[in-house]
């Protein structure tokens, strides 16, 4: 696997249906043993929850998930294809009930699990790992929101920012982007502006 999603770092919901809150939590983790010790973690601080159901997916390991006393199928699993739809590994997340006192059915249930490991997992941001071109783009300040925009437009992201008397952005790119994106800056510059290839990375970048 040469791209795979992360969570970007650690991610909570709440959500209310019927009187019962539902509370989810997600982290970004290494291994079953880093998965094992948050979901044990959540259960502790949450002792008198009626439900603490969870899930986990690892890169070259296990899917794993748990409903946790709720009806089989309404909880584990559809917080799992959460994960799965939106491509995330290294990930592990426990939504948390507190029984309203209003039963939900099925449907309501497989509704609200889903929402709150969404929810969750867009607080925590999701981030592309994958080998990536280090490039240095010098530019002016009026050009820096455009050479900003099409480098998003290539996939890119912005690492970092050298100011002066002009701009030159740190900026991360696809490796298999970088030729057409420099093509691009250097027709956008009249000939003036070849971004510098610096080196190049194989890490997070958060997704936009």
């Amino acid at each position: 696997m040469t791209e795979y999603c992360v969570p970007s770092g650690a991610g909570e919901s709440e959500y209310v249906e019927k009187r019962s809150r539902f509370l989810g939590h997600v982290r970004p983790v290494e291994n079953e043993d880093e998965a094992r010790a948050f979901i044990n973690a959540v259960k502790k601080e949450h002792y008198d929850a009626r439900h603490n159901c969870w899930c986990y997916i690892l890169k070259d390991g296990p899917e794993r998930y748990s409903d946790d006393g709720e009806p089989q199928g309404t909880a584990g699993i559809p917080m799992l294809e959460v994960l799965r739809r939106e491509g995330v590994y290294n990930v592990v997340c426990v939504v948390t009930r507190y029984f309203g006192g209003v039963l939900l059915g099925a449907g309501g249930l497989f509704r609200a699990y889903t929402r709150s490991a969404k929810d969750a997992l867009d607080a925590a941001g999701v981030s592309v790992v994958r080998r990536w071109v280090k490039l240095a783009l010098p530019c002016s300040y009026a050009a820096l929101e455009r050479y900003k925009l099409e480098l998003a437009a290539f996939g890119g992201a912005v690492e970092g920012m050298d100011y002066g008397a002009n701009v030159t952005i740190r900026a991360l790119l696809p490796e298999e982007r970088q030729a057409d994106f420099s093509a691009r800056i250097f027709d956008l510059s009249g000939g003036s502006v070849t971004p510098a290839v610096t080196g190049e990375s194989f890490q997070a970048v958060p997704r936009v």
